[in-house]
């Protein structure tokens, strides 16, 4: 049985996104973790803090580790993190003096944060390209559409007539700028230690964390283990996108009532009456925008975390950021399905050469 629509066996054929769906694979954060445990070896010889023999065993083993599944699970029901374990696990992979070194100088906390940025900086770049093709079906809608009547509603009223090129520039100038906004997000490497102040590393710290950041690709800010705005504005830009395709799944919902206004293909069947073509795409992109709308409140909680670190307000994220990232997903596919769909929009002008 699956509790989430996003990977139902038959609702994920609406709601699902298997590229995002890898990206957040168990698979996939167990991988960006080891990438973070490598790369921690790797920088920390160029200051003296471990022996370079003893690092090239760390990368070797987190190349090739593979973790017991069923140790993992059992352990994090009483750490609630899995790190310890893991941690545990790939020591006795490396094995001899070499295994003393795994790890030095982080928590779980940095492992588990740097493996999300990693893994929401490659989500990311999807989620741009997917938002540049939506924007060149606008504008190519506009191109052969745009010149065609239209009437415009305010307050669900009929009000005066405008164009096509009218109505899909409110569609393509929000998206435009989210598409700008989401250039601007910072993905940081999340590097503290016990309590946030790399203790453990004295006065390298700092070296070693913008090492890290570099060995990763990552941006380079001092720890923010408990200063979740960064998470916050991540779901915040989710939503602001969501919200936006919802607008335009909105009104072409609307636009489809009477098959005047515009005509489309590849409509939902319905069971009762074989005639309709229900505009599926278009209403679950209003579902999503709302669903989002709903979860960034809780990541707005979550940005409570308790002094230096916070179990509560760490767990929540856990449960709301990756919904988030889903239905942002379910959302640019759907939109980029529904827009190409659209045969017609408008009424064009009759042609009077005759």
């Amino acid at each position: 049985m699956a509790f989430s629509p996003f990977e139902h066996p038959f609702l994920s054929g609406l709601f699902g996104d298997e590229e995002i769906a890898l990206q957040l694979s168990v698979d996939a954060d167990i991988k960006a973790m080891l990438r973070f445990e490598a790369a921690l070896a790797r920088v920390q010889p160029r200051l003296g803090l471990i022996p370079a023999g003893a690092a090239e065993q760390i990368a070797a083993a987190c190349h090739s580790f593979k973790p017991d599944m069923a140790r993992l699970k059992v352990a994090v029901g009483t750490d609630s993190v899995v790190i310890p374990e893991l941690v545990k696990q790939l020591r006795q992979a490396v094995g001899g003096d070499a295994a003393n070194h795994v790890h030095f100088g982080a928590t779980s906390q940095d492992a588990i944060d740097t493996s999300l940025m990693l893994r929401m900086k490659a989500i990311h770049a999807i989620f741009v390209d997917r938002i540049r093709q939506i924007l060149a079906l606008l504008d190519g809608l506009d191109q052969r559409f745009g010149s065609n009547p239209l009437m415009g509603f305010t307050r669900m009223q009929a009000a005066i007539p405008i164009r096509v090129s009218d109505r899909v520039e409110s569609w393509r100038g929000p998206l435009a700028r989210q598409l700008t906004a989401l250039n601007t997000l910072e993905f940081p490497v999340q590097f503290g230690g016990a309590a946030g102040s790399l203790d453990k590393l004295g006065p390298h710290g700092a070296a070693v964390r913008a090492a890290l950041a570099e060995e990763l690709d990552l941006a380079d800010i001092r720890q923010w283990q408990s200063q979740r705005d960064g998470i916050a504005d991540i779901g915040h830009h989710l939503s602001l996108v969501t919200g936006t395709l919802g607008k335009i799944g909105q009104d072409l919902a609307l636009m489809a009532q009477s098959g005047r206004e515009i005509s489309m293909s590849g409509g939902g069947k319905s069971s009762a009456m074989a005639h309709k073509q229900n505009p599926v795409g278009a209403e679950t992109l209003v579902a999503l925008s709302r669903f989002n709308a709903v979860q960034l409140s809780g990541l707005h909680q979550a940005m409570v975390h308790e002094q230096e670190r916070s179990g509560a307000a760490w767990t929540l994220e856990w449960l709301i950021l990756p919904q988030m990232v889903m239905a942002t997903a379910a959302s640019l596919r759907l939109a980029g399905e529904t827009l190409a769909h659209i045969e017609r929009m408008g009424t064009p002008a009759p042609d009077l050469s005759n």
